[in-house]
């Protein structure tokens, strides 16, 4: 078992370090399907070592072998995210298509997080292809009905919406649909819980920058990756944080 779990996380990593290449050309609107991998800083082609995930930024002590630029360790963080990712739902689903659907939704959180992060925007594609997810999900996850779904989609994105209506900027467009998409996948109890996660994550973050004077009160910050944070909570512990808040209430 122990092997296994080795040989999926380097799995993960791979994935995840490819995915690296999304987020850095995606919202640039370069091709991330064909070309070789290039230092961003000196564009040098990357060799087959300069790629290995996690251990190749270790190796080259978090510079580039040509132009001894640093290279952000984001890049390594976001391949050691997908072997835990890997691992989790290997662990959580054993080796099933459960574990590979849900590895599919992992990544595509995490592509639509860093890209929010970086351009506060969410990519419709990405918001497509959560969505298609969701639907193949429904093949897989057949404890989450399909009413359960089609409120899901409804239940956190049309207040969003009606709240973006009242206040202007109140939410991005992005994260309403991204929302809705998600709730494909969750169902409405965790698409609700994955928003509230979201909220709460967010709210603390926003705190945090106004105490340190880094932000203004009307000032925004991308929260796609709170989001996905929550959405990923949600698939993995959901169904617990909800029988522990309902054991306070049992009547309910």
């Amino acid at each position: 078992m122990e092997m296994a779990a080795v040989c999926v996380f380097l799995f993960g990593s791979c994935i995840f370090s490819f995915l690296n290449v999304v987020i850095y050309r995606l919202p640039a609107k370069m091709d991330f399907v064909t070309g070789r991998s290039m230092c961003p800083a000196c564009g040098h082609t990357l060799g087959a070592l300069d790629m290995i995930p996690v251990f190749g930024w270790m190796f080259l002590r978090g510079r580039c072998r040509y132009c001894g630029e640093k290279v952000s360790a984001r890049y390594p963080f976001v391949e050691f995210l997908g072997g835990a990712f890997a691992v989790m739902c290997l662990y959580c689903y054993g080796v099933s298509a459960r574990a590979v659907i849900a590895f599919l939704f992992l990544c595509i959180l995490t592509v639509v997080a860093f890209i929010d992060m970086d351009t506060m925007e969410i990519p419709f594609p990405l918001v497509i292809a959560a969505g298609i997810t969701g639907v193949a999900s429904c093949f897989f996850f057949p404890e989450i009905s399909l009413f359960e779904r089609a409120v899901g989609m409804a239940c956190v994105s049309v207040p969003l919406w009606l709240l973006t209506l009242l206040v202007e900027g109140a939410f991005g467009g992005g994260d309403i649909k991204f929302m809705a998409a998600c709730g494909i996948f969750l169902g409405w109890k965790l698409n609700l819980l994955a928003f509230f996660l979201a909220v709460a994550g967010g709210g603390c973050y926003g705190i945090w920058l106004l105490a340190a004077k880094k932000k203004k009160k009307t000032d925004h910050f991308a929260f796609g990756p709170f989001l996905c944070t929550g959405a990923a909570a949600a698939m993995f512990a959901g169904d617990r944080i909800l029988d522990w808040y309902f054991g306070f209430f049992p009547g309910m």
